[in-house]
């Protein structure tokens, strides 16, 4: 879901695990003309920063993925033919469901509600109760409870990690970092995401704001503490504003 600490830096090409070399193959089959414009970059950037194939490996660069791209259009010539598109939204049934959680959500007036294909999603995984982006909706059934579920693909993770998860329950708008300058905008009660650096696997987990500490900011940016209590096991930790993601709501205060 997420940035991971700006301390880390990728170092070269061959950082990219297989499944963010294929993703940026698909986009470059799909739109040649289009891939190196950095707010692209940044997008996959940040996707793939927040992947689970990603744990214990350091932040991506996007302009890293611009280098990737440049030089694959440098030494290789252009094709006709384009790729289907790898990641795929759900149909029109599957589509109802999220439409109407998003348009449940909160949009900052005068502010144009975005397209449900302009959107990206994440979910909580059942396995480690941590969200993950979103790569790509397979399926769809309903319970017996009439509970919809999806079959997603994790962002970075391979077929077999597939999961199913309840749509209601599980799957929404992807959260987003903050500027250092947006600090403001969290706010005691606030349910956000930190990241936790483990060592074989690095997760963002679902934490509620419970106190915040507000500190002059300096040449590195934001220093203001967050304490934060996690909701899975009640846990207390104090962090700083890049450990964490926050609802898109937050964007849409003063």
């Amino acid at each position: 879901m997420y940035l991971w600490p700006r301390e880390k830096q990728i170092q070269s090409i061959s950082d990219f695990t297989q499944a963010e070399i294929e993703k940026m193959e698909n986009m470059l089959n799909e739109s040649r003309e289009q891939v190196c414009d950095p707010e692209i970059c940044k997008k996959l950037a940040k996707m793939f920063t927040r992947s689970k194939g990603r744990a214990g490996k350091p932040v991506v660069k996007w302009t890293e993925v611009q280098a990737w791209f440049q030089k694959k259009l440098a030494c290789c010539p252009s094709k006709d033919n384009s790729a289907e598109a790898n990641q795929k939204l759900p149909d029109i049934t599957e589509g109802s469901t999220l439409n109407k959680a998003h348009e449940s959500s909160h949009i900052p007036k005068g502010q144009q509600v975005p397209a449900l294909s302009d959107l990206e999603f994440e979910a909580r995984s059942s396995k480690d109760g941590a969200w993950y982006d979103i790569d790509t909706f397979i399926s769809h059934r309903s319970l017996n409870s009439g509970e919809p579920e999806f079959l997603v693909r994790f962002v970075g993770s391979e077929s077999e990690e597939n999961e199913w998860v309840n749509v209601k329950k599980h799957v929404r708008e992807r959260s987003v970092a903050l500027e250092d300058s947006e600090c403001n905008k969290v706010k005691v009660g606030d349910l956000v995401l930190c990241f936790q650096e483990g060592k074989n696997q690095s997760k963002y987990l679902e934490a509620q704001v419970i106190e915040i500490q507000k500190k002059l900011h300096d040449i590195r940016g934001c220093r203001c503490l967050f304490v934060i209590r996690y909701t899975r096991d009640d846990t207390e930790e104090t962090v700083r504003l890049r450990r964490m993601c926050v609802r898109p709501s937050i964007l849409g205060r003063p």
